[in-house]
């Protein structure tokens, strides 16, 4: 309503009246149209280039794979799943440069490193490579449940390598057939669980190593993952033995009653007691601090190279970024100086155990296997 001087002066009190109070809803409405407007015009004015919205930097500190990894990073990755793929044997076996010979466990790690590409059965370049690996693991199940292979070690070790790399495989492309051998896979090891809370390199209830029962404890949980039970008082005992392994140092010794401490077996030790939901407190706080004074490259000829650090790189990972990215630079870097030119890395048992130990460990930026997920 449009008045002027003139005609306000012609109006009765009581209409000037309802005049003086309409001009600040008048005024009030026009503010709601305004912000009304703001509102939609908003997500316009806070595009970028091409009208695309400009979205807020991510929660995570972390930063993406892409920036994890580094041009030779990549290329060292796959000079060796290239190298990797044509070590596989005619039956998919992995381990017969090694001195176990054919051996599950050594499959299984090859396996893992494949399905760290993003590879599964029937998908993706190794896709295959991954499906043999599947099909020797399987040829070589017993009506125990064991996962064994003809070899003259211990088989335990193979066990729960093997056992955790099908319960990857069937986490991410479930096979109907892969369910009942995990099922008595995972059978096995409970009933094999010793008075301690460990396992030993036999599937029997004897005496136990802190090693050969991380390797269980790694199965237990991806076999959980994936679906397939496990007792929860398999899983406490299993940590109560970790934990009494731990020496005053923060690091882990061998057996219960012998050892100080080492190493590998302490970054196993670290990582178990995450895979078994433990992320902080003082063991950990402990742990963590013994291995960083092996940080590469001060630490290069340590025993167990590649079991040490492929446990070390995972318990840091799932230690959080001020663990990770101090950690991930320093072995991502050693481990491209130490892969030869024909793509593969040399280990203690064998080059394609070294190649899928180092392959596991510079693919964990990917983020692709279950059992690194928290």
């Amino acid at each position: 309503m449009n008045l002027n001087r003139k005609h306000r002066r012609d109006l009765t009190p009581r209409a000037a009246h309802y005049i003086h109070h309409l001009r600040p809803a008048r005024v009030k409405a026009r503010r709601s149209l305004l912000i009304a407007l703001l509102l939609i015009l908003l997500p316009i004015l806070s595009t970028g280039q091409e009208g695309v919205p400009v979205q807020p930097p991510p929660a995570s500190t972390t930063p993406p794979a892409g920036e994890e990894q580094t041009l030779p990073s990549r290329q060292a990755i796959d000079r060796g799943l290239r190298w990797l793929a044509n070590a596989q044997a005619s039956d998919g076996s992995f381990g017969s440069d090694s001195h176990y010979g054919k051996h599950v466990g050594i499959t299984g790690l090859a396996g893992l490193a494949f399905l760290s590409s993003g590879d599964t059965p029937g998908r993706g370049e190794y896709g295959p490579n991954v499906q043999r690996c599947v099909d020797f693991i399987l040829a070589s199940r017993t009506e125990s449940g064991l996962l064994s292979a003809e070899t003259s070690h211990g088989p335990m070790y193979g066990h729960g390598f093997a056992t955790l790399f099908l319960a990857e495989v069937y986490g991410m492309s479930p096979q109907p057939e892969l369910q009942e051998t995990l099922r008595k896979a995972v059978r096995l090891i409970v009933s094999t669980q010793n008075d301690e809370g460990g396992w030993r390199y036999q599937p029997v209830r004897a005496d136990a190593d802190i090693s050969v029962t991380i390797c269980q404890i790694m199965a237990l949980r991806a076999a959980r993952n994936a679906g397939i039970y496990v007792p929860k008082t398999t899983i406490d005992r299993a940590v109560e033995y970790v934990r009494k392994s731990q020496n005053p140092d923060g690091g882990f010794r061998y057996m219960l009653n012998s050892g100080g401490s080492a190493f590998a077996r302490s970054a196993a030790g670290v990582a178990a007691m995450q895979y078994a939901g433990i992320y902080q407190g003082p063991e950990i706080n402990q742990g963590l601090t013994y291995l960083l004074q092996y940080l590469p490259p001060k630490e290069q000829t340590v025993g167990h190279y590649f079991y040490g650090h492929y446990y070390a790189a995972q318990a840091m990972f799932l230690a959080g970024d001020k663990y990770w990215n101090t950690w991930w630079p320093a072995i991502r870097d050693e481990l491209i100086t130490r892969q030869q030119p024909e793509g593969y890395w040399q280990g203690q048992a064998g080059n394609e155990y070294g190649t899928a130990m180092a392959l596991i460990i510079m693919q964990m930026p990917n983020r692709l296997l279950p059992i690194f997920q928290k």
